[in-house]
């Protein structure tokens, strides 16, 4: 193993088919903390398996730390305290969910400006020009090492909390055979990790233009490999989970092993722990998620048939569609529990106030660091229910880029007394349900935008109206309208944008509909709202050119640079 070490500030980091570089070293020091922090058994700084981590209950204890501290939280201390802050950040931000604030943290304020924006496509003046672009002079300018120590490289944060989280999955599936447990208690801890290994991965591949397949703990690789390759490769973890829980006889000794693993304020609602029957419909989900956002499903100005040039995915297939409508049959149902994160007044792995994007918006939009985008609320239509989420009461915030401004403020859903309708945000400790995994809306929705491409509107408008109607939206049904396909598109847009807000699937949205790509090449957003030199503009055409798949951060490549033999980890087409 390469002898490298490098510090970022609360902590360090690491990666390869062992381990990425950078969340080697970041799990040396990690894993120490978080045992700290869960176990109370012998030496604290020394959480070793043999040492202290030799029971059920301290091998559940180094589990839950593994994911919900290693991958969560520790090295997640830029901007809030948590990977649902920074990390999920800038997810929202490129799919226009919040706009950034003014000034300069950790690129929040730029990454999510598009290159120019027309606030009346009749009218040349109210064209904005961004002097500089995100793919240009944000994303490679700033990826380096330096810019990763003064806090300004965006690429870093994703890379590092997931690779954190493979690696010591990796160290609790090495070690497993040394605790006493029964077979179907040790399949459990099985399952939980290859099922988080399968999310990390997919978070890898769905952003980042190649990535490292990590096989073993604490071992440095330098092969990289293609975007495409890391899905595959979380779609194989997935498929390892379920072959795992469908080997689990005994439902008590699984229930009592998940529970252990599950953070105890993360068990109501929807976070109880999951029967094998309801986890293994929340990976066919998954799998079906792995598909949709990493190909290509045009829907470029209310054009269904709407192409795109250079891009790094390629289109959605007749066969990519069934496969979907395959895995969404047997997915979430409605009222199954899936994997949540909440907060707690102490000892919470994210807190309410600053750990997670919903919880920083819901407060006045002139103090927040993220601002709710007014293309966020454009897709609730007058007479939802859901607007209850939102208010003007804070006025309008005037943000640098104009895209940033807005009127609306997110209300902690808990003090305003929000009911009937699924709160957005909260500062309330416990009050806020964050979905880290796939949800029933998510899976119902997929199933609909399938049907209406495979030829069955009728289908998909029940669909949408199943999930409307499961919100307490108050909305008047789709079923029985005659709408056409790209009708039908145009509210399964608008609902997925509603029902799945903040839930960092936005971005993953817009690109694979090609919003996000420049308007030179088919993309663009079209009919967006936005405020321009304070006047509010409904029907505006905003040019993103976002770049769609991020390079492999620098402080990898520097620290661990690519075999020969590794593919490209720069994006080609930008």
């Amino acid at each position: 193993m390469k002898n490298i070490l490098f510090s970022i500030k609360k902590t360090t980091g690491f990666s390869g088919k062992g381990v990425s570089l950078m969340a080697l070293i970041l799990m040396s020091s990690l894993l120490i903390v978080s045992c700290k922090k869960e176990l109370d058994v012998k030496n604290p700084n020394d959480p070793t398996f043999g040492g202290n981590v030799n029971s059920e209950d301290g091998l559940a204890a180094y589990a839950k730390g593994a994911v919900y501290w290693n991958g969560f939280n520790y090295g997640n201390g830029w901007l809030g305290d948590s990977y649902f802050s920074l990390p999920w950040g800038y997810h929202e931000l490129m799919g226009d969910v919040v706009g950034g604030g003014q000034g300069s943290n950790n690129q929040t304020t730029t990454m999510g400006v598009p290159d120019y924006f027309l606030a009346n496509p009749a009218d040349p003046s109210t064209k904005f020009t961004n002097p500089s672009p995100q793919a240009a002079s944000i994303i490679r300018v700033f990826n380096t090492t330096a810019a990763t120590a003064n806090a300004n490289n965006a690429l870093f944060y994703e890379w590092t909390s997931m690779y954190a989280l493979i690696n010591s999955c990796n160290i609790t599936l090495e070690n497993l055979g040394g605790i006493p447990l029964s077979a179907d208690k040790a399949n459990t801890v099985k399952a939980w990790c290859y099922w988080w290994k399968g999310f990390a991965y997919a978070q890898i591949g769905s952003l980042y233009y190649a990535g490292l397949i990590m096989d073993k703990s604490n071992t440095i690789v330098s092969d990289f490999v293609s975007q495409a390759a890391i899905i595959t490769e979380s779609n194989r973890n997935l498929n390892l989970a379920i072959s795992t829980l469908g080997s689990i006889s005994n439902a008590g000794e699984y229930g009592t092993m998940l529970a252990k693993m599950i953070p105890a304020q993360c068990q109501v609602g929807l976070g109880m722990p999951p029967t094998k029957d309801m986890w293994v419909r929340t990976i066919n989900t998954m799998l079906a998620r792995n598909i949709l956002v990493n190909k290509l499903a045009p829907f470029v100005n209310g054009n269904p048939a709407s192409t795109i040039s250079k891009a790094s995915i390629p289109a959605m297939t007749a066969a990519d569609w069934t496969a979907v409508i395959n895995y969404c049959n047997n997915g979430v149902k409605k009222g199954d529990y899936v994997f949540t994160g909440r907060t707690s007044a102490s000892n919470s792995f994210f807190s309410a106030t600053s750990g997670s994007v919903a919880g920083m918006c819901a407060f006045s939009n002139q103090a927040t660091t993220y601002k709710v985008s007014e293309r966020l609320v454009q897709n609730f239509k007058t007479g939802d229910n859901r607007l209850n989420n939102f208010s003007t009461a804070n006025g309008t915030f005037y943000g640098d880029a104009n895209t940033n401004s807005t009127r609306w403020t997110l209300r902690d859903g808990a003090t305003a007394g929000l009911t009937g309708i699924p709160i957005l945000g909260s500062r309330t400790p416990g009050a806020l349900e964050i979905y880290i995994g796939p949800t029933w809306e998510e899976n119902t929705l997929m199933l609909a935008e399938a049907n209406i491409r495979s030829s069955n509107v009728s289908a998909a408008l029940t669909q949408i109206d199943a999930v409307r109607s499961g919100q307490g939206s108050g909305l008047p049904a789709l079923t029985g309208t005659s709408l056409s396909a790209a009708q039908a598109m145009r509210e399964l847009a608008m609902e997925r944008g509603a029902a799945l807000a903040f839930r960092a699937l936005s971005y993953c949205d817009a690109r694979r509909w090609g919003w996000t790509y420049n308007i030179a090449n088919g993309g663009g957003r079209y009919g967006a709202t936005l405020i321009y030199n304070n006047t509010v503009y409904t029907n505006a055409t905003i040019n993103y050119n976002f770049m769609d798949y991020w390079d492999v951060p620098a402080d990898e490549i520097a620290k661990n640079p690519p075999s020969a033999t590794s593919a490209p980890t720069k994006n080609a087409n930008y």
